[in-house]
């Protein structure tokens, strides 16, 4: 019903920023609370960032709080999450999901998920 496309991703330098996009398809994203999640490998998939529909409200992960902003624009059916101040623990599969539960951190709440778009951070 909803599909969803991230870009933006890539190797970066600890210290250094980048800015993930995620275009959605579909008539009713501005009803979606949406979210970023990342996974390293072999570890859980995580909670990173959430937004509420209109956007006018957000929380984050403790470990991205102050470095990471979600954003959205309705009309271009897109969030985005930059990112600054890179760590390598940063270091992730990056994924965009639709239609979560806002305010949880649960990757279970969320409906629908993008395919993941790779940042590497560098020491």
């Amino acid at each position: 019903q909803v599909q969803l496309v991230e870009s933006g991703g890539g190797l970066v330098q600890a210290g250094g920023s980048l800015r993930l996009s995620c275009a959605a398809s579909g008539r009713t994203f501005s009803r979606y609370t949406m979210g970023w999640f990342r996974q390293a490998p072999g570890k859980e998939r995580d909670f990173v960032a959430g937004i509420s529909s209109g956007g006018g409200s957000t929380y984050y992960a403790d470990s991205v709080k102050g470095r990471f902003t979600i954003s959205r624009d309705n009309a271009k059916n897109t969030v985005y999450l930059q990112m600054n101040s890179l760590k390598p623990e940063d270091t992730a599969v990056y994924y965009c999901a639709a239609n979560g539960i806002y305010g949880q951190k649960l990757a279970s709440s969320y409906d629908y998920w993008g395919q993941g778009t790779q940042v590497t951070v560098s020491s």
